[in-house]
């Protein structure tokens, strides 16, 4: 049998004071009404059920809960960054705790078979850069730090651009999942698969995988101002390819960064 209550508060009645008698009354009933006299005198009703409140409160729990995690691979990130001397070598502190968000993320899902490494490509640093690093999360070190292609499209020395679309000849941002090898036209190469959908999910119908190439890496450099750039392929120096593949495939989490503001405000992954 469902209990209503009801009396009239005085219109000096504050939010408030009305939020907490709300949660007091919750306590008493399952079902409930009050009302009020409005400043235009008419009578206000305010109806909730027990269900109404547990949502919320469920709501409420799992933000918290949000928070704290957050906040620990904040510290994560932070510590990390410091302990390994990531700084030194160009990484921005950001991308790395953007790809610990997402590792963490992808590994609650249990989405990966491989959670003892974790690779960044940086695309807000110079082509003429390392940055793509392989990290070894369980003792704390890079495994490889190499060069890294962005698409051609997507901009010069710098990747400004990028896109899903399988015509862009852009690089795709976000998360992926490594996958099996094979030998095809640049000889050694890994197949990626995209996580995010309108980001890079479209990343197997491109044909987007890492490989080596001649124009990614120290030679190229002498005689170019940056980096050779790919069809949206993730290309590293020839002399890497084979340590790079080895280190990541068969299911481990390869994240590339960018501080483009869609991304990162619309990612599901980032953003729980």
């Amino acid at each position: 049998m469902k209990t209503f209550i009801g009396f009239r508060l005085p219109s000096s009645f504050g939010k408030c004071c009305y939020f907490s008698l709300f949660i007091l009354l919750s306590s008493f009933s399952s079902s409930y009404a009050f009302y009020h006299a409005a400043p235009d005198n008419k009578a206000i009703s305010v109806k909730t059920s027990a269900s109404s409140l547990a949502a919320y409160r469920l709501a409420r729990a799992r933000a918290i809960a949000r928070k704290a995690e957050l906040k620990m691979i904040s510290l994560e990130a932070f510590d990390m960054f410091r302990e390994m001397q990531l700084e030194d070598s160009g990484l921005n502190e950001k991308a790395l705790e953007y790809a610990l968000i997402g590792y963490h993320h992808l590994l609650k899902k249990g989405i990966l078979h491989r959670t003892d490494v974790l690779s960044i490509c940086d695309f807000s640093q110079s082509s003429r850069r390392r940055r793509m690093y392989v990290i070894d999360l369980e003792n704390k070190k890079v495994l490889v730090n190499t060069y890294v292609a962005h698409g051609r499209r997507s901009g010069g020395e710098y990747a400004r651009s990028f896109s899903n679309n399988p015509s862009s000849h852009k690089s795709s941002l976000g998360f992926y999942i490594t996958e099996e090898t094979y030998f095809g036209k640049h000889g050694l190469s890994l197949k990626i698969h995209g996580l995010e959908k309108g980001f890079n999910d479209k990343a197997d119908r491109r044909n987007i995988v890492i490989h080596g190439s001649r124009y990614v890496g120290e030679n190229f450099l002498k005689s170019n101002s940056f980096n050779g750039r790919s069809f949206g392929c993730p290309a590293i120096p020839l002399g890497k390819v084979d340590d790079v593949i080895d280190e990541i495939k068969g299911g481990s989490c390869l994240f590339i960064y960018y501080p483009e503001k869609k991304y990162l405000h619309s990612s599901k992954i980032l953003n729980g």
